[in-house]
C-alpha cells in the first residue's frame, strides 16, 4: 500500500534517467540488435544514414512500448520487488508524463521510419507497438497464463521491420527470424517466472508457474524449446544462410535444449544461485544475441 500511495501523492521531479528507464533499455538493446540483424540479412544494400535511422526508429518504437507498458502497469509494478524502483512506482514521475512520453515516441518513431524508408516497415513497427501495449499489456497479461505465448509476438517483429526497411517487402527468412524469437519467448520468460513467481503471485499476474504450478511450467519450457530449435536450424537447412550460421545455430540450440531438459526433469527447486532456471534464463539471452549475430556475420561473409 505504501508504494501505491507514493505513486498517487508523492511524485518527485523526474530527470533524464527516469525517462530512459521508462524505455526498458535492457529489453531495447535486444530489440535493436535483432532489428539490425534483420536489416543486414536483407539481400539489398541500404544507405548507412537510412540504416541508422531505421535502427533508431526501431529503438524508439521499443522504448515507446516500454513506456506505455509501465504507464499501464504502475500499480502491479509497485507490488513486485524487481519493479518497485521503476520511475512510476518509486514516485519519481507521474503517470501522465509517462503516457505523453510513450505516445509521443510512438508517433515519432513510426512517422520517421515511414518517411525515411517506406510505409510498409512503418506499418509493421506500428503494429508491434500496438500489439505489445493493447494485446499483451492491456488484454492478456492480467487475464491468462498464455500472456507470454501470444504476447511474445510483440518482441519478435524487429527482424521483420529491419528487413522491410531495407527491401520494402517480406520474405521467408525474416518470418523464420520472427518465429525464432516468438518461440524463444516462453521458455525465456517462464525460466525467469520460475524463480520470481512470488512476485507475480503478489501482484496478481497469472503467470504459468502461479496458476499451473512449477511442474507444468518446466514441461512447457521444454515443449516450446523443441520447435524453437527446429525454427533456428531451418534457415540453414533450407539454404537461406550458410555454414557460419548453421554451426552456430546447432551448437547453441543443443546447449539450450540441454538446459531446458534440466529444468523440465527436475522435481524440486534448488536454492543455489546456479539453479537450472537461472542458468537457462541467463543463457537464453546469450543464445538470442549470438544466434542473430551469426545471421549478420553469415550474410556479411557471403556478401
Amino acid at each position: 500500500m505504501t508504494s501505491l500511495s507514493v505513486i498517487n501523492t508523492q511524485t518527485l521531479p523526474a530527470d533524464w534517467r527516469d525517462f530512459l528507464a521508462l524505455t526498458k533499455p535492457r529489453v531495447m538493446s535486444l530489440v535493436v540488435f535483432t532489428g539490425l540483424c534483420g536489416l543486414i540479412a536483407a539481400p539489398v544494400h541500404i544507405h548507412p544514414v537510412l540504416a541508422f535511422t531505421a535502427v533508431l526508429c526501431i529503438a524508439l518504437g521499443a522504448g515507446a512500448a516500454g513506456a506505455l507498458n509501465q504507464w499501464y502497469e504502475s500499480d502491479i509494478d509497485a507490488l513486485m520487488k524487481r519493479t518497485q524502483d521503476r520511475p512510476l512506482p518509486a514516485g519519481r514521475m507521474d503517470r501522465q508524463s509517462a503516457l505523453h512520453f510513450g505516445v509521443g515516441l510512438s508517433f515519432f518513431s513510426v512517422l520517421t521510419l515511414g518517411v525515411a524508408t517506406n510505409w510498409f516497415a512503418a506499418a509493421i513497427l506500428a503494429a508491434s507497438i500496438l500489439f505489445y501495449v493493447l494485446v499483451y499489456t492491456v488484454w492478456l497479461k492480467r487475464r491468462t497464463p498464455q500472456n507470454i505465448v501470444i504476447g511474445g509476438a510483440a518482441g519478435a517483429f524487429p527482424p521483420m521491420i529491419g528487413w522491410a526497411a531495407a527491401t520494402g517487402d517480406m520474405s521467408l527468412l525474416p518470418i523464420l527470424l520472427f518465429g525464432i524469437i516468438f518461440l524463444w519467448t516462453p521458455p525465456h520468460f517462464w525460466a525467469l517466472a520460475l524463480f520470481v513467481k512470488t512476485d507475480y503471485a503478489n501482484a496478481g499476474v497469472p503467470m504459468l508457474p502461479v496458476v499451473a504450478g512449477e511442474k507444468t511450467t518446466r514441461t512447457q519450457v521444454l515443449l516450446y524449446t523443441l520447435p524453437m530449435v527446429a525454427c533456428a536450424i531451418a534457415p540453414f537447412a533450407l539454404g537461406m544462410l550458410g555454414l557460419i550460421y548453421g554451426i552456430t545455430a546447432i551448437l547453441l540450440s543443443v546447449v539450450f535444449l540441454l538446459l531446458s531438459a534440466r529444468v523440465a526433469f527436475r522435481s524440486t527447486r534448488e536454492g543455489d544461485s546456479m539453479a537450472p532456471e537461472k542458468a537457462l534464463f541467463a543463457f537464453s539471452i546469450v543464445y538470442l544475441f549470438v544466434l542473430f549475430g551469426a545471421v549478420a556475420v553469415d550474410r556479411m561473409v557471403l556478401a
